[in-house]
Protein backbone atom coordinates (compact mmCIF):
# COMPACT_ATOMS: atom_id res chain seq x y z
CA UNK A 1 0.00 0.00 0.00
CA UNK A 2 2.80 2.39 0.79
CA UNK A 3 4.33 1.99 -2.64
CA UNK A 4 0.97 2.27 -4.35
CA UNK A 5 -0.12 5.55 -2.70
CA UNK A 6 3.12 7.36 -1.97
CA UNK A 7 3.36 9.10 -5.37
CA UNK A 8 -0.27 10.35 -5.47
CA UNK A 9 0.08 11.68 -1.93
CA UNK A 10 3.22 13.56 -2.89
CA UNK A 11 1.52 14.96 -5.98
CA UNK A 12 -1.40 16.19 -3.93
CA UNK A 13 1.01 17.88 -1.53
CA UNK A 14 2.88 19.52 -4.37
CA UNK A 15 -0.36 20.75 -5.90
CA UNK A 16 -1.44 22.23 -2.59
CA UNK A 17 1.93 23.99 -2.23
CA UNK A 18 1.66 25.34 -5.75
CA UNK A 19 -1.84 26.59 -5.07
CA UNK A 20 -0.69 28.33 -1.90
CA UNK A 21 2.31 29.81 -3.73
CA UNK A 22 0.13 31.02 -6.61
CA UNK A 23 -2.27 32.62 -4.17
CA UNK A 24 0.62 34.27 -2.32
CA UNK A 25 2.14 35.61 -5.54
CA UNK A 26 -1.22 36.92 -6.69
CA UNK A 27 -1.66 38.70 -3.38
CA UNK A 28 1.84 40.15 -3.63
CA UNK A 29 1.14 41.49 -7.12
CA UNK A 30 -2.15 42.99 -5.97
CA UNK A 31 -0.47 44.62 -2.99
CA UNK A 32 2.30 45.97 -5.21
CA UNK A 33 -0.32 47.39 -7.56
CA UNK A 34 -2.14 49.08 -4.70
CA UNK A 35 1.16 50.44 -3.41
CA UNK A 36 1.95 51.80 -6.86
CA UNK A 37 -1.39 53.58 -6.91
CA UNK A 38 -0.78 55.02 -3.46
CA UNK A 39 2.76 56.15 -4.27
CA UNK A 40 2.36 57.66 -7.72
CA UNK A 41 5.36 59.92 -8.32
CA UNK A 42 4.59 63.55 -9.00
CA UNK A 43 5.15 65.07 -12.40
CA UNK A 44 7.75 67.34 -10.83
CA UNK A 45 9.70 64.31 -9.60
CA UNK A 46 9.60 62.68 -13.04
CA UNK A 47 10.24 65.60 -15.40
CA UNK A 48 11.15 68.61 -13.27
CA UNK A 49 11.80 71.90 -15.03
CA UNK A 50 11.86 71.93 -18.81
CA UNK A 51 11.94 73.93 -22.01
CA UNK A 52 10.61 73.22 -25.50
CA UNK A 53 12.86 73.12 -28.57
CA UNK A 54 10.12 74.90 -30.50
CA UNK A 55 10.14 76.17 -34.09
CA UNK A 56 12.91 73.75 -35.04
CA UNK A 57 11.63 70.30 -35.99
CA UNK A 58 7.87 70.88 -36.08
CA UNK A 59 8.04 73.24 -39.05
CA UNK A 60 6.75 72.17 -42.50
CA UNK A 61 9.25 70.27 -44.61
CA UNK A 62 12.04 72.51 -45.92
CA UNK A 63 10.56 75.54 -44.12
CA UNK A 64 12.30 77.82 -41.65
CA UNK A 65 10.52 79.53 -38.77
CA UNK A 66 13.56 81.54 -37.70
CA UNK A 67 15.20 79.01 -35.39
CA UNK A 68 17.65 76.30 -36.43
CA UNK A 69 18.87 73.68 -33.98
CA UNK A 70 22.43 74.38 -32.86
CA UNK A 71 24.80 71.75 -31.51
CA UNK A 72 25.43 73.69 -28.31
CA UNK A 73 21.74 73.99 -27.33
CA UNK A 74 21.66 70.87 -25.11
CA UNK A 75 24.79 71.97 -23.24
CA UNK A 76 23.49 75.50 -22.76
CA UNK A 77 20.10 74.28 -21.56
CA UNK A 78 21.66 71.84 -19.11
CA UNK A 79 24.16 74.37 -17.74
CA UNK A 80 21.37 76.90 -17.20
CA UNK A 81 19.68 74.44 -14.85
CA UNK A 82 16.90 72.79 -16.83
CA UNK A 83 16.07 69.11 -16.29
CA UNK A 84 14.10 68.29 -19.43
CA UNK A 85 13.83 69.16 -23.10
CA UNK A 86 10.60 68.60 -24.99
CA UNK A 87 11.25 68.03 -28.69
CA UNK A 88 8.24 68.74 -30.94
CA UNK A 89 8.54 66.98 -34.32
CA UNK A 90 6.35 67.16 -37.43
CA UNK A 91 6.90 63.51 -38.32
CA UNK A 92 3.99 63.51 -40.79
CA UNK A 93 5.92 65.85 -43.11
CA UNK A 94 8.66 63.23 -43.42
CA UNK A 95 6.49 60.12 -43.61
CA UNK A 96 5.21 58.49 -46.80
CA UNK A 97 1.50 59.02 -47.42
CA UNK A 98 1.05 55.36 -48.47
CA UNK A 99 1.80 52.05 -46.74
CA UNK A 100 4.13 51.10 -45.20
CA UNK A 101 4.31 54.80 -44.22
CA UNK A 102 8.09 54.88 -43.90
CA UNK A 103 9.74 57.79 -42.11
CA UNK A 104 12.52 59.30 -44.24
CA UNK A 105 15.73 57.67 -42.93
CA UNK A 106 17.75 60.90 -43.06
CA UNK A 107 15.15 62.68 -40.95
CA UNK A 108 15.00 59.81 -38.46
CA UNK A 109 18.79 60.11 -38.07
CA UNK A 110 18.58 63.89 -37.73
CA UNK A 111 16.10 63.68 -34.86
CA UNK A 112 18.02 60.81 -33.27
CA UNK A 113 21.20 62.90 -33.12
CA UNK A 114 19.36 65.67 -31.28
CA UNK A 115 17.69 63.26 -28.87
CA UNK A 116 21.01 61.55 -28.13
CA UNK A 117 22.79 64.89 -27.67
CA UNK A 118 20.25 65.92 -25.04
CA UNK A 119 20.43 62.56 -23.27
CA UNK A 120 24.23 62.69 -23.31
CA UNK A 121 24.04 66.00 -21.44
CA UNK A 122 22.00 64.35 -18.70
CA UNK A 123 18.73 65.91 -19.83
CA UNK A 124 15.45 64.06 -19.92
CA UNK A 125 13.71 64.15 -23.29
CA UNK A 126 10.02 64.22 -24.18
CA UNK A 127 9.71 63.24 -27.86
CA UNK A 128 6.38 63.88 -29.56
CA UNK A 129 4.39 64.09 -32.77
CA UNK A 130 3.57 67.73 -33.43
CA UNK A 131 1.34 69.40 -36.03
CA UNK A 132 -0.11 66.20 -37.53
CA UNK A 133 -2.68 68.35 -39.33
CA UNK A 134 -3.91 65.55 -41.61
CA UNK A 135 -4.83 63.43 -38.58
CA UNK A 136 -6.77 66.31 -37.05
CA UNK A 137 -8.68 66.83 -40.30
CA UNK A 138 -9.22 63.18 -41.28
CA UNK A 139 -8.78 60.91 -38.25
CA UNK A 140 -10.08 57.75 -39.92
CA UNK A 141 -7.95 58.16 -43.05
CA UNK A 142 -4.75 58.90 -41.11
CA UNK A 143 -5.15 56.39 -38.28
CA UNK A 144 -2.87 53.75 -39.82
CA UNK A 145 -0.17 56.29 -40.66
CA UNK A 146 -0.22 57.57 -37.09
CA UNK A 147 0.17 54.05 -35.72
CA UNK A 148 2.90 53.26 -38.26
CA UNK A 149 4.93 56.29 -37.18
CA UNK A 150 4.89 55.15 -33.57
CA UNK A 151 5.71 51.56 -34.45
CA UNK A 152 8.83 52.85 -36.21
CA UNK A 153 9.75 55.15 -33.33
CA UNK A 154 9.24 52.29 -30.88
CA UNK A 155 11.79 50.23 -32.81
CA UNK A 156 14.21 53.13 -33.27
CA UNK A 157 14.32 53.89 -29.54
CA UNK A 158 13.89 50.36 -28.21
CA UNK A 159 17.27 50.48 -26.46
CA UNK A 160 16.94 54.01 -25.08
CA UNK A 161 17.21 54.54 -21.34
CA UNK A 162 14.56 55.67 -18.90
CA UNK A 163 15.25 59.37 -19.49
CA UNK A 164 13.40 59.23 -22.82
CA UNK A 165 9.65 59.84 -22.60
CA UNK A 166 7.18 59.38 -25.46
CA UNK A 167 4.35 61.84 -26.09
CA UNK A 168 2.13 60.35 -28.78
CA UNK A 169 0.45 63.51 -30.03
CA UNK A 170 0.55 67.22 -29.33
CA UNK A 171 -2.79 68.98 -28.78
CA UNK A 172 -5.45 66.74 -30.37
CA UNK A 173 -8.18 68.96 -31.80
CA UNK A 174 -10.53 69.68 -34.71
CA UNK A 175 -12.12 66.40 -35.88
CA UNK A 176 -9.98 64.30 -33.55
CA UNK A 177 -12.45 64.61 -30.69
CA UNK A 178 -12.24 62.83 -27.37
CA UNK A 179 -14.47 60.01 -28.63
CA UNK A 180 -11.89 59.26 -31.31
CA UNK A 181 -8.69 60.25 -29.51
CA UNK A 182 -9.20 58.12 -26.39
CA UNK A 183 -9.44 54.77 -28.24
CA UNK A 184 -6.72 55.77 -30.72
CA UNK A 185 -4.35 56.57 -27.88
CA UNK A 186 -5.15 53.23 -26.20
CA UNK A 187 -4.50 51.37 -29.46
CA UNK A 188 -1.19 53.16 -29.99
CA UNK A 189 -0.19 52.53 -26.38
CA UNK A 190 -0.83 48.80 -26.75
CA UNK A 191 1.47 48.70 -29.81
CA UNK A 192 4.27 50.68 -28.17
CA UNK A 193 4.07 48.66 -24.95
CA UNK A 194 5.21 45.56 -26.88
CA UNK A 195 8.72 47.03 -26.96
CA UNK A 196 8.45 49.58 -24.14
CA UNK A 197 6.52 47.96 -21.29
CA UNK A 198 7.91 50.33 -18.64
CA UNK A 199 8.59 53.57 -20.52
CA UNK A 200 6.71 56.62 -19.27
CA UNK A 201 4.26 57.93 -21.88
CA UNK A 202 2.83 61.45 -21.90
CA UNK A 203 -0.78 62.02 -22.97
CA UNK A 204 -3.03 65.07 -23.12
CA UNK A 205 -6.76 65.55 -23.73
CA UNK A 206 -8.38 66.80 -26.92
CA UNK A 207 -9.38 70.43 -27.57
CA UNK A 208 -5.75 71.54 -27.81
CA UNK A 209 -4.93 69.89 -24.45
CA UNK A 210 -7.03 72.55 -22.77
CA UNK A 211 -7.35 72.22 -19.01
CA UNK A 212 -11.15 72.10 -19.30
CA UNK A 213 -10.89 69.00 -21.52
CA UNK A 214 -9.32 66.85 -18.79
CA UNK A 215 -12.77 65.62 -17.83
CA UNK A 216 -13.07 63.90 -21.22
CA UNK A 217 -9.71 62.10 -21.12
CA UNK A 218 -10.10 58.35 -20.64
CA UNK A 219 -6.97 56.32 -19.92
CA UNK A 220 -6.30 52.57 -19.63
CA UNK A 221 -6.68 52.20 -15.89
CA UNK A 222 -4.21 49.33 -15.58
CA UNK A 223 -1.34 51.26 -17.18
CA UNK A 224 0.29 53.29 -14.42
CA UNK A 225 3.23 54.57 -16.47
CA UNK A 226 1.30 57.48 -17.95
CA UNK A 227 1.94 61.19 -17.38
CA UNK A 228 -0.94 63.51 -18.19
CA UNK A 229 -0.21 66.83 -19.84
CA UNK A 230 -2.14 70.04 -20.43
CA UNK A 231 -1.06 73.38 -21.87
CA UNK A 232 -1.60 76.70 -20.14
CA UNK A 233 -1.84 80.03 -21.96
CA UNK A 234 -4.41 81.90 -19.87
CA UNK A 235 -5.42 84.66 -20.06
CA UNK A 236 -5.10 84.09 -23.81
CA UNK A 237 -5.54 87.75 -24.74
CA UNK A 238 -2.45 88.48 -22.65
CA UNK A 239 -0.20 85.56 -23.62
CA UNK A 240 -0.98 85.79 -27.35
CA UNK A 241 -1.34 89.54 -27.86
CA UNK A 242 0.14 90.58 -31.19
CA UNK A 243 0.68 87.00 -32.40
CA UNK A 244 0.26 86.96 -36.18
CA UNK A 245 -1.22 83.44 -36.35
CA UNK A 246 -4.18 84.35 -34.11
CA UNK A 247 -7.25 85.54 -36.05
CA UNK A 248 -8.11 88.30 -35.48
CA UNK A 249 -4.76 89.51 -34.16
CA UNK A 250 -5.17 90.44 -30.50
CA UNK A 251 -4.39 94.05 -29.56
CA UNK A 252 -1.16 94.71 -27.70
CA UNK A 253 -0.64 96.74 -24.57
CA UNK A 254 -2.38 94.42 -22.08
CA UNK A 255 -0.36 94.08 -18.88
CA UNK A 256 -0.38 91.31 -16.28
CA UNK A 257 0.31 92.89 -12.93
CA UNK A 258 -0.06 89.90 -10.63
CA UNK A 259 -3.03 91.48 -8.86
CA UNK A 260 -5.08 89.49 -6.38
CA UNK A 261 -7.75 88.91 -9.03
CA UNK A 262 -5.23 87.74 -11.62
CA UNK A 263 -3.44 85.46 -9.17
CA UNK A 264 -6.71 83.99 -7.93
CA UNK A 265 -7.71 83.08 -11.48
CA UNK A 266 -4.30 81.54 -12.23
CA UNK A 267 -4.25 79.56 -9.01
CA UNK A 268 -7.82 78.34 -9.49
CA UNK A 269 -6.93 77.02 -12.95
CA UNK A 270 -3.81 75.18 -11.84
CA UNK A 271 -5.36 73.82 -8.66
CA UNK A 272 -8.16 72.35 -10.76
CA UNK A 273 -5.53 70.54 -12.84
CA UNK A 274 -3.68 69.33 -9.75
CA UNK A 275 -6.93 68.13 -8.15
CA UNK A 276 -7.72 66.10 -11.27
CA UNK A 277 -4.27 64.54 -11.14
CA UNK A 278 -4.65 63.67 -7.47
CA UNK A 279 -8.10 62.20 -7.98
CA UNK A 280 -6.91 60.00 -10.84
CA UNK A 281 -3.51 59.26 -9.28
CA UNK A 282 -1.62 60.47 -12.35
CA UNK A 283 1.54 62.62 -12.56
CA UNK A 284 0.85 65.99 -14.19
CA UNK A 285 3.00 67.92 -16.66
CA UNK A 286 2.25 71.43 -17.91
CA UNK A 287 3.97 70.71 -21.22
CA UNK A 288 3.61 74.22 -22.61
CA UNK A 289 3.14 77.68 -21.15
CA UNK A 290 4.53 81.04 -22.18
CA UNK A 291 3.76 84.65 -23.08
CA UNK A 292 4.52 86.07 -26.53
CA UNK A 293 7.17 88.76 -26.99
CA UNK A 294 4.59 91.46 -27.90
CA UNK A 295 3.64 91.70 -24.23
CA UNK A 296 5.79 93.97 -22.09
CA UNK A 297 8.73 92.17 -20.51
CA UNK A 298 7.84 92.93 -16.88
CA UNK A 299 4.37 91.44 -17.34
CA UNK A 300 5.83 88.36 -19.04
CA UNK A 301 8.27 87.87 -16.19
CA UNK A 302 5.56 88.22 -13.51
CA UNK A 303 3.19 85.82 -15.27
CA UNK A 304 5.91 83.27 -16.05
CA UNK A 305 7.22 83.27 -12.49
CA UNK A 306 3.71 82.91 -11.09
CA UNK A 307 2.85 79.93 -13.27
CA UNK A 308 6.14 78.25 -12.43
CA UNK A 309 5.80 78.82 -8.70
CA UNK A 310 2.23 77.51 -8.48
CA UNK A 311 3.06 74.48 -10.64
CA UNK A 312 5.96 73.54 -8.39
CA UNK A 313 3.94 74.17 -5.24
CA UNK A 314 1.37 71.69 -6.57
CA UNK A 315 3.98 69.10 -7.61
CA UNK A 316 3.49 69.53 -11.36
CA UNK A 317 6.31 69.41 -13.89
CA UNK A 318 6.49 72.12 -16.53
CA UNK A 319 7.98 72.85 -19.95
CA UNK A 320 8.30 76.48 -21.00
CA UNK A 321 7.34 77.34 -24.60
CA UNK A 322 9.96 77.90 -25.94
CA UNK A 323 13.73 78.30 -26.21
CA UNK A 324 14.55 80.84 -28.89
CA UNK A 325 11.62 82.12 -30.98
CA UNK A 326 8.71 84.51 -30.26
CA UNK A 327 8.16 83.25 -26.71
CA UNK A 328 11.85 82.52 -26.25
CA UNK A 329 14.25 82.89 -23.36
CA UNK A 330 17.37 82.96 -25.54
CA UNK A 331 18.50 85.06 -28.50
CA UNK A 332 19.16 82.53 -31.30
CA UNK A 333 21.82 84.68 -32.97
CA UNK A 334 23.93 85.68 -29.98
CA UNK A 335 23.18 82.53 -27.90
CA UNK A 336 22.62 84.92 -24.98
CA UNK A 337 19.96 84.19 -22.39
CA UNK A 338 17.25 86.72 -21.59
CA UNK A 339 18.11 86.78 -17.89
CA UNK A 340 14.87 88.22 -16.49
CA UNK A 341 12.78 85.49 -18.11
CA UNK A 342 15.23 82.72 -17.30
CA UNK A 343 15.28 83.72 -13.63
CA UNK A 344 11.48 83.63 -13.60
CA UNK A 345 11.88 79.93 -14.47
CA UNK A 346 15.14 79.12 -12.71
CA UNK A 347 15.57 81.26 -9.57
CA UNK A 348 19.20 80.20 -9.13
CA UNK A 349 20.22 81.06 -12.67
CA UNK A 350 23.47 83.07 -12.76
Amino acid sequence: MFCRYRRPLLLRSVCKCRAVLTCFLGLAVALASCQAHAQTPSGLELLGRGVNFGNMLEVPRDANWGVTYAEDYPRLVKSAGFDTVRIPVRWSAWTDARPPYQIAPEFMKRVRRIVDACLDQGLKVVLNIHHFEELFERPADERQRFLAIWKQLAVEYSQAGDDLFFEFLNEPHQNLTADLWNPLFAECLAEVRKLHPQRWVVVGPDHWSNIQALKDLKLPEQDRRLIVTVHYYLPFNFTHQGASWVTPVLPTGLEWTGSQTEMSALRKDLEMVADWAKQHKRPMYIGEFGAYESADLNSRVRWTRSVREVCEELGMAWGYWELAAGFGIMDPQSRQWKPELVRALLPNFQ
